[in-house]
Protein backbone atom coordinates (compact mmCIF):
# COMPACT_ATOMS: atom_id res chain seq x y z
CA UNK A 1 0.00 0.00 0.00
CA UNK A 2 3.07 2.53 1.05
CA UNK A 3 4.36 1.87 -2.72
CA UNK A 4 1.25 2.87 -4.35
CA UNK A 5 0.81 5.66 -1.89
CA UNK A 6 3.95 6.87 -2.88
CA UNK A 7 3.69 6.41 -6.59
CA UNK A 8 0.54 8.48 -6.49
CA UNK A 9 1.75 11.01 -4.51
CA UNK A 10 4.81 11.25 -7.00
CA UNK A 11 2.46 11.49 -9.57
CA UNK A 12 0.67 14.86 -8.01
CA UNK A 13 3.68 16.64 -7.06
CA UNK A 14 4.64 15.77 -10.89
CA UNK A 15 1.17 17.50 -12.50
CA UNK A 16 1.56 20.06 -9.59
CA UNK A 17 -1.28 19.44 -7.64
CA UNK A 18 0.61 19.25 -3.86
CA UNK A 19 4.22 20.49 -3.81
CA UNK A 20 6.90 19.16 -2.60
CA UNK A 21 10.00 20.88 -0.47
CA UNK A 22 13.01 19.83 1.02
CA UNK A 23 15.95 20.29 3.17
CA UNK A 24 19.65 20.40 3.93
CA UNK A 25 19.05 17.22 6.28
CA UNK A 26 17.37 15.16 3.59
CA UNK A 27 20.41 16.10 0.88
CA UNK A 28 22.70 15.16 4.03
CA UNK A 29 21.30 11.62 4.87
CA UNK A 30 20.53 11.05 1.16
CA UNK A 31 24.47 11.73 0.69
CA UNK A 32 25.46 9.48 3.25
CA UNK A 33 23.03 6.57 1.59
CA UNK A 34 25.36 3.65 0.57
CA UNK A 35 22.95 2.53 -1.70
CA UNK A 36 23.74 4.14 -5.44
CA UNK A 37 20.52 3.71 -6.65
CA UNK A 38 18.15 4.35 -3.90
CA UNK A 39 20.42 7.47 -3.33
CA UNK A 40 20.09 8.53 -7.28
CA UNK A 41 15.98 7.71 -7.07
CA UNK A 42 16.15 10.28 -4.39
CA UNK A 43 17.77 12.83 -5.81
CA UNK A 44 15.50 12.10 -8.74
CA UNK A 45 12.11 12.76 -6.68
CA UNK A 46 14.12 16.13 -4.55
CA UNK A 47 13.95 17.18 -8.36
CA UNK A 48 10.83 18.40 -7.82
CA UNK A 49 11.00 19.97 -4.76
CA UNK A 50 10.27 23.73 -4.87
CA UNK A 51 11.63 24.71 -1.79
CA UNK A 52 14.93 23.76 -0.23
CA UNK A 53 14.95 24.67 3.79
CA UNK A 54 18.74 25.09 4.96
CA UNK A 55 18.88 24.52 8.99
CA UNK A 56 19.27 27.62 10.86
CA UNK A 57 19.67 28.35 14.58
CA UNK A 58 15.68 28.82 14.84
CA UNK A 59 15.15 25.39 13.42
CA UNK A 60 18.03 23.59 15.92
CA UNK A 61 15.87 25.28 18.56
CA UNK A 62 12.84 23.74 17.61
CA UNK A 63 14.52 20.60 16.59
CA UNK A 64 15.97 20.28 20.34
CA UNK A 65 12.40 20.94 21.97
CA UNK A 66 11.02 18.05 19.91
CA UNK A 67 13.67 16.03 21.07
CA UNK A 68 12.47 16.57 24.49
CA UNK A 69 9.25 15.20 24.08
CA UNK A 70 10.74 12.03 22.88
CA UNK A 71 11.40 12.33 18.88
CA UNK A 72 14.75 11.40 17.65
CA UNK A 73 17.34 14.09 16.75
CA UNK A 74 17.06 13.87 12.81
CA UNK A 75 13.82 12.92 12.97
CA UNK A 76 13.90 16.40 14.71
CA UNK A 77 15.53 18.41 12.09
CA UNK A 78 13.56 17.30 9.55
CA UNK A 79 9.91 18.09 11.63
CA UNK A 80 11.26 21.30 12.44
CA UNK A 81 12.25 22.33 8.65
CA UNK A 82 8.85 21.56 7.81
CA UNK A 83 7.35 23.38 10.43
CA UNK A 84 9.64 26.75 9.51
CA UNK A 85 8.51 26.25 6.05
CA UNK A 86 5.30 26.39 6.76
CA UNK A 87 4.43 22.85 5.42
CA UNK A 88 0.46 21.51 5.77
CA UNK A 89 1.88 17.47 6.21
CA UNK A 90 5.05 16.05 7.22
CA UNK A 91 4.88 12.03 5.08
CA UNK A 92 6.70 9.23 7.08
CA UNK A 93 6.43 5.90 7.34
CA UNK A 94 7.65 6.33 10.51
CA UNK A 95 5.23 4.79 13.35
CA UNK A 96 7.03 5.96 16.59
CA UNK A 97 7.35 9.40 14.73
CA UNK A 98 3.97 10.02 13.78
CA UNK A 99 2.70 8.90 17.74
CA UNK A 100 5.01 11.45 19.35
CA UNK A 101 4.43 14.57 17.20
CA UNK A 102 1.79 16.37 19.39
CA UNK A 103 2.30 20.00 17.48
CA UNK A 104 -0.47 21.39 15.82
CA UNK A 105 1.60 23.33 13.39
CA UNK A 106 1.21 20.56 10.50
CA UNK A 107 -0.32 17.32 10.34
CA UNK A 108 2.08 13.84 10.38
CA UNK A 109 0.81 11.51 8.58
CA UNK A 110 1.97 8.24 6.52
CA UNK A 111 1.51 8.35 2.73
CA UNK A 112 -1.32 5.68 2.87
CA UNK A 113 -3.29 7.96 5.14
CA UNK A 114 -1.53 11.02 3.43
CA UNK A 115 -3.80 10.04 -0.03
CA UNK A 116 -7.11 8.59 2.05
CA UNK A 117 -7.03 12.65 3.38
CA UNK A 118 -6.72 13.71 -0.07
CA UNK A 119 -9.50 11.33 -1.47
CA UNK A 120 -11.99 11.83 1.69
CA UNK A 121 -11.10 16.12 0.93
CA UNK A 122 -12.05 15.73 -2.83
CA UNK A 123 -14.58 13.83 -2.34
CA UNK A 124 -16.58 16.59 0.42
CA UNK A 125 -15.28 19.16 -2.11
CA UNK A 126 -17.19 17.81 -4.56
CA UNK A 127 -20.82 17.35 -2.67
CA UNK A 128 -20.50 20.92 -1.00
CA UNK A 129 -23.33 22.58 -2.74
Amino acid sequence: METLAFVTIMQLIETGEITLVTSSILAFENHKNPFQSRQQWVNYCLNYAKQHQTVNAGIQKEAKQLENEGIKPMDALHVACAEFMGCDYFLTSDDRLIKRYKSNILQVKNPVEFIFLLTEKNHERKNVK
